[in-house]
């Protein structure tokens, strides 16, 4: 059916009036947008555990949306994908590339990459040049073998071919790099750089291919060259306007909008997005692509918190929404079946093995002649050999260009899917980086605390405030306390840009505070800065930025490289005290889940901090002073409690801290040796996990009388020593957790239980990482007020956990 494109309307009239929606453009443009996200997403999601950028995913898609796939159905094509729709398809695309384009430029730090050194350099230039050159003798080969590629002039033809092949994806890359940890190690920082470096002097050559190629084969008779030399002048011109003229400005736009000021003025926004459009359009009034021009103006804005503010306004709807339409519309032009037969699979595999062995060789020879070892050189080049998006981008000029014919275009696209799929896993095998082995899991000073606290923002400070200086001696210790952010590290760019600047070799750094810190940071300087006057504190902070699945090892390296015996968690749940009931905060099962992955994997001990309004909200602007507290040690027996016991040592000493142990004994020895434990199926519901090692029971009592024993006799006439009895010990346990006597009660996880915290290893756990006592302080439906300390005190020795059950000739269940 011809379609005459003047009389396509925006938007129907409805069924009701007869009126097809597909028919009109608005409504049908509805629909592919939704199809295009359904499909990515969810090949995005089949290939997460393969650990594959989201940009495959949107590449294979777009495939197979194409005529390679579903588009081999012509009513389909004709109904979702008419020809008539595709103008509208590609402009709706094309304004997502433009704004795309421009948050690349706002990712690029060219003080960055002057900063990179001759290194990075010369690992970039041979990664440029040696795929180029093979790109020129590849393209000599398509020339002759494919059908109509000899109708486009040498030069075009040479110089896209060699950009197609030298390119490499810098936002894939980052990435890449940031999933895999090794975003700023030595690897990720001299790949990042070397990319950068890359991208740029593509995008250079890219506008030469334009320039050259001006209409492509249908452009009638043939142009003079002088007009590629004035396209290329005119576009010297406009960069160094740009950087001369623009760039000043944009500085003097971002300094309006720096934190100092209260608010951001949105005219200024508009002003900025509004260029961005207006850059597109000059380069493609020039005669190079509109890319160019987003790309360039992305440059000229300064690093800092107006770019992030731009990054956050804009990249949800560009990457989330947009950008997915420009891969279909790639997908769109791609016809995988044009290669057929055996020479055009040979041509593939020819294609396939000069990108790859140009890229991977080059960039290894430079940078062992650059002192680098052979494993991390063969990593930079695997790294380096990245494809995507950039990729797509070079190869849909050149098709618009008609530089590329159909079955050209199909060859490198396949070329760019595989690259970029095979980075991962072969990165994966070939480089794992060093991380300290150093044994050390504790700080063995007496005189020197050294904790490392983890929180999830703002609302965590207070508590641990309060927490961390009732463990101080005022007096004595020295207190050194490592504060880490954890964030979660999304598939937003900005996460990217967040990890670059808070990252040192692939893992959270430690830094000082300074006065350009973030808003958490500063929160955090105000509530310590009188402990740092006081001379006995030294904070310092960290930021880990990870995907939930391993944040854990973050948190753990951190631990062991600063050597502290304790990491303080907070719990997943937090009450906020109100004028009326408790407000729950929940952060999601995904933050439970960091915290069970550290508690199984952390090499020094761990407490996981209930906070129900510990210290309360007007302790985020004080200082070290606290009000009154009264702690509550409860005392089973065992490791873990041993540990409590200590940590209940420390805060006797603090003057504002009333101390209570409260032990719970049983009546008889026979009763305590009727209790055991046995493993257990965990089927069907949650379990209490306990260390199944050979305990010697004697043995484990003589060490708690000890304990005991050393604790009251050094703490005597400080400590309110009370002793429980009875069987009903989670009566006991719930009267005084709701009778709100007590601000904290400090227990131990249970590992390894006594014969009393045995008989509640068969209730119903709702949180089982906690360990039975733990569990019942921490649950929502008993109504208790205080907040809880749960501690694990770590092994020495390794032993295996299982889920266990009491034996069958167990007294009485609870």
């Amino acid at each position: 059916m011809t379609v005459n494109i003047t009389s396509i309307k925006t938007a129907s009239d409805g069924v009701w009036q007869g009126d097809n929606p597909f028919d009109y453009a608005f409504p049908l443009l509805i629909v592919q947008t939704a199809l295009v996200l359904a499909v990515s997403r969810s090949l995005a999601f089949l290939l997460k555990p393969l650990r594959q950028p989201k940009v495959i995913a949107e590449i294979v898609g777009g495939i197979l949306l194409g005529p390679s796939a579903l588009g081999r159905n012509q009513e389909y094509m004709h109904r979702i994908f008419p020809h008539w729709s595709l103008p509208i398809l590609e402009s709706v695309a094309t304004i997502g590339l433009l704004f795309f384009l421009f948050l690349v430029g706002l990712e690029l730090d060219l003080s960055s990459i002057r900063r990179s050194g001759k290194r990075a350099f010369a690992i970039a230039a041979a990664g440029i040049s040696l795929p180029f050159i093979l790109g020129i003798g590849v393209a000599f080969i398509l020339r002759k073998t494919i059908e109509g590629s000899d109708k486009v002039g040498y030069a075009e033809y040479f110089v896209f071919m060699g950009v197609a092949l030298s390119i490499t994806a810098f936002p894939v890359l980052a990435r890449i790099l940031a999933e895999l940890k090794l975003l700023t190690t030595r690897v990720g920082e001299t790949a990042m750089a070397a990319a950068a470096f890359n991208d740029i002097v593509a995008w250079i050559l890219l506008a030469l291919a334009v320039a050259l190629a001006g209409k492509g084969e249908d452009g009638g008779p043939h142009k003079s060259p002088l007009v590629s030399v004035w396209v290329l002048l005119s576009g010297v011109a406009f960069v160094i306007f740009m950087m001369v003229v623009i760039r000043p400005a944009m500085n003097w736009v971002a300094q309006q909008c720096s934190p100092e000021h209260d608010t951001v003025d949105e005219a200024y926004i508009c002003l900025t997005l509004a260029t961005v459009m207006v850059s597109g359009f000059v380069t493609d009034l020039i005669g190079i692509h509109a890319i160019f021009g987003a790309f360039i103006f992305g440059l000229t804005i300064p690093k800092g918190d107006f770019a992030e503010k731009l990054i956050e306004r804009i990249e949800d709807f560009v990457s989330g929404l947009l950008l997915p339409l420009y891969f279909a519309s790639s997908g769109l032009k791609t016809d995988v079946t044009k290669i057929s037969g055996g020479k055009s699979w040979g041509l593939l595999a020819i294609v396939i093995t000069a990108a790859c062995s140009g890229k991977i060789f080059g960039t290894f020879v430079v940078a062992v002649m650059c002192m680098i070892p052979a494993r991390e050189a063969l990593t930079l080049g695997l790294l380096m050999n990245t494809k995507g998006l950039v990729e797509l981008i070079v190869l849909n000029i050149g098709k618009e260009k008609k530089v590329l014919n159909d079955e050209v275009f199909a060859i490198l696209v396949l070329m760019a899917l595989f690259t970029t799929f095979i980075t991962t896993p072969t990165v994966m095998a070939v480089y794992k980086p060093a991380r300290s082995n150093a044994r050390s899991t504790s700080s063995k000073k007496k005189d020197e605390l050294r904790v490392l606290a983890c929180v999830h923002g703002p609302g965590n400070i207070s508590s641990l405030i309060n927490l961390i200086e009732s463990t101080r001696s005022v007096n004595k210790t020295r207190l050194k306390l490592y504060i880490m952010h954890l964030v979660e590290l999304t598939e937003r760019t900005s996460s990217i840009v967040m990890v670059q600047r808070v990252r040192r070799n692939g893992l959270p750094f430690v830094s000082r505070f300074n006065n350009r810190a973030h808003a958490f940071h500063e929160r955090v300087a105000v509530a310590f800065r009188a402990y740092a006057q006081m001379g006995q504190v030294v904070v310092r902070t960290t930021t880990a930025i990870s995907a939930l699945s391993t944040m854990h090892e973050d948190i753990c390296h951190v631990a062991k490289e600063k050597r502290v015996p304790m990491i303080i968690l907070p719990f997943h749940k937090r009450w906020i005290k109100t004028d009326g009931s408790d407000l729950l905060e929940n952060v999601g099962h995904g933050w439970r889940g960091v915290n069970q992955r550290v508690l199984n994997n952390a090499e020094c001990s761990v407490a996981v901090l209930v906070d129900r309004g510990l210290g309360g909200e007007s302790q985020q602007n004080q200082g070290p002073a606290i009000t009154p507290q009264k702690v509550c040690v409860m005392f089973f027996g065992g490791p873990d409690d041993r540990e409590c016991l200590e940590l209940g040592g420390r805060m006797v000493e603090h003057p504002a801290v009333n101390v209570t142990v409260l032990r719970f004994v049983e009546g008889n020895r026979t009763e305590q040796d009727g209790i055991g434990l046995k493993p257990a199926t965990s089927k069907g519901r949650e379990k209490y996990i306990f260390s199944t090692a050979i305990i010697h029971p004697e043995r484990e009592r003589e060490r708690d009388e000890k304990a005991m024993d050393e604790f009251t006799r050094k703490w005597e006439g400080l400590v309110e020593y009370k002793e429980e009895k009875g069987a009903d010990v989670v009566e006991s346990i719930l009267a005084i957790g709701k009778s709100g006597e007590y601000d904290l009660i400090v227990v131990g996880k249970a590992r390894c239980p006594s014969a009393t915290v045995a008989r509640l290893a068969d209730r119903q756990a709702e949180h089982a990482e906690l360990g039975p006592v733990g569990d019942l302080l921490a649950s929502s439906n008993h109504g208790i007020v205080s907040s809880v300390l749960v501690i694990q005190q770590h092994e020495e020795v390794d032993s295996e956990e299982a889920v266990v059950r009491q034996n069958e000739e167990a007294a009485n269940e609870v």
